[in-house]
């Protein structure tokens, strides 16, 4: 995957998994935990919305810091602060959409010098999803394509087998 394809396979995957998708979920049925003691689709969304606001200000601040480190987030107390469970499925869906749509647009405007640029100032060995060890180098390209992994993987939990074809 080229530089540029990152924000346009990120907007592919938001757009076709929400408008077409994710949409024909019924209210009532967001609601439902996937499984005995797992997260609802509004919760698993919910946690997108918080993992998109977490990496699109590590995305940005890659840009103007030397390295690659980066506070994590308690991701279940987030959830439950939040109170995710409570939201509509259709207003979760729209935040959800629009703000990875913006997180495309701004992976996209990276200078390849800050995308590819090799770091061994990392956490990815705490806050990746796919973790590095501490004294592999990293780059910045990684930990973007680390995030549309990670969305991927939950929106194939409400949506098993999902692809984008």
């Amino acid at each position: 995957m080229d530089k540029t394809s990152n924000g346009v396979h990120l907007a592919a995957i938001v757009t076709k998994a929400a408008e077409n998708l994710l949409a024909e979920i019924k209210e009532p049925q967001s609601a439902i935990p996937l499984s005995a003691g797992k997260w609802s689709p509004r919760q698993v969304i919910g946690h997108l919305i918080d993992s998109a606001s977490n990496n699109h200000q590590r995305f940005v601040r890659a840009n103007f810091q030397g390295d690659l480190i980066f506070p994590g987030y308690p991701q279940e107390q987030w959830v439950d602060l939040h109170g995710y469970q409570d939201w509509t499925w259709v207003d979760l869906l729209e935040l959800w959409t629009r703000y990875n749509l913006l997180i495309a647009r701004l992976v996209d405007r990276i200078p390849p010098a800050v995308l590819f640029q090799k770091q061994d100032q990392h956490n990815f060995h705490q806050i990746a999803w796919k973790t590095v060890p501490e004294d592999q180098a990293v780059t910045l390209d990684y930990f973007i394509k680390d995030y549309i992994g990670h969305l991927n993987h939950h929106v194939r939990q409400i949506l098993p087998g999902f692809e984008l074809a």
